[in-house]
C-alpha cells in the first residue's frame, strides 16, 4: 500500500450516472487487475474505494457511479484538480497465470471496469457484460477492441440480449475458467449457472480499506477473510453464500 497525490487528467460522464476519471501519479503499487484505490474526499470521514479500470506507468483510470455524497463530489471535480492522500495497491486482484485456455469474463454494471485491465492481459477472452439498460452501458467498444467475442445483455432488452448475463452464458460453451465482478445477486446466479472454477470479485462497504478494522470480513470455506485485503477477489471454491 502507498499513499500518494493524484492529478485529474480527465473526468467525464460516459453513461447514466457513470463517470470516467483518469489520474496522473505514482502507480508503482498497482500491480494486478482487480485491485482498487481508496480516495480521501474533503469533508467526508471515510475514503471511497473504487476499482481500477486500467493502469500504466504514472496513469490510472477509474470508472465510478454516482450513488452518494462521495461519488457526487468526485463527479464535480475538474481537470487539473488534485486528489490528496489516495491509497493505491489495495486488494489481491485477479490471477492471470492460471493456465486457463478459454477464460470467460463476466461483468455487471460498475463491476465491469476491473475486467478491462484483466482482458488486456488475456488472449481473446469471451466477455459477457450486463447492464440494466442501454443508458447504463459503457466500455462495450473498448472490450471489442480486445476480443471478437463480446456479448451484452440488458434487463429491459434495449440493447443486446434481453435478460441477464446468465441468459447469455447459457448459450455459450467451451470456456474453462470464469472471472467475474458485479453485484452479489449476479455473482450468486453465475456461481450456480457455471460448473468451471473461477475468481469472483466482491463489492463490500469498507472502513479502512487495508485490513485493520475488520469491517468487511466475510466467511469462506477457508475461514474468515477481509474483502479489502484478502479480497476483493475470492476463488469460487471458497465462497459460502
Amino acid at each position: 500500500m502507498k499513499i500518494s497525490d493524484f492529478k485529474i487528467i480527465e473526468n467525464r460522464k460516459i453513461a447514466k450516472d457513470v463517470f470516467k476519471m483518469i489520474l496522473s501519479g505514482d502507480t508503482d503499487n498497482i500491480t494486478k487487475p482487480g485491485q482498487f484505490i481508496n480516495i480521501a474526499i474533503s469533508g467526508l470521514y471515510l475514503r471511497r474505494p473504487i476499482s481500477v479500470c486500467d493502469y500504466d506507468e504514472g496513469v490510472v483510470t477509474i470508472i465510478y457511479k454516482v450513488v452518494g455524497k462521495g461519488t457526487e463530489k468526485l463527479s464535480e471535480m475538474f481537470e487539473g484538480e488534485v486528489l490528496h492522500d489516495v491509497m493505491t495497491g489495495l486488494g489481491n486482484g485477479f490471477s492471470v497465470n492460471n493456465n486457463a485456455k478459454k477464460p470467460l469474463l463476466v461483468g455487471g454494471g460498475v463491476g465491469v471496469p476491473p475486467l478491462y485491465a484483466l482482458a488486456k492481459k488475456l488472449k481473446n477472452p469471451v466477455v459477457v457484460l450486463g447492464f440494466n439498460s442501454s443508458e447504463d452501458m459503457f466500455y462495450a467498444e473498448e472490450f471489442r477492441a480486445l476480443s471478437d467475442r463480446v456479448y451484452i445483455s440488458t434487463a429491459d432488452g434495449s440493447f443486446g440480449e434481453k435478460g441477464f448475463v446468465t441468459d447469455v452464458i447459457s448459450k455459450l460453451n467451451g470456456y474453462d475458467y470464469t472471472y467475474a465482478c458485479g453485484p452479489e445477486p449476479m455473482l450468486r446466479a453465475l456461481y450456480n449457472a457455471v460448473s468451471v472454477p473461477g475468481e469472483y470479485s466482491f463489492e463490500e462497504r469498507m472502513g479502512c480499506g487495508f485490513g485493520a478494522c475488520m469491517g468487511c470480513s466475510c466467511k469462506t470455506k477457508y475461514g474468515s477473510k477481509r474483502i479489502c485485503k484478502d479480497g476483493p477477489v475470492l476463488l469460487k471454491e471458497e465462497i459460502i453464500w
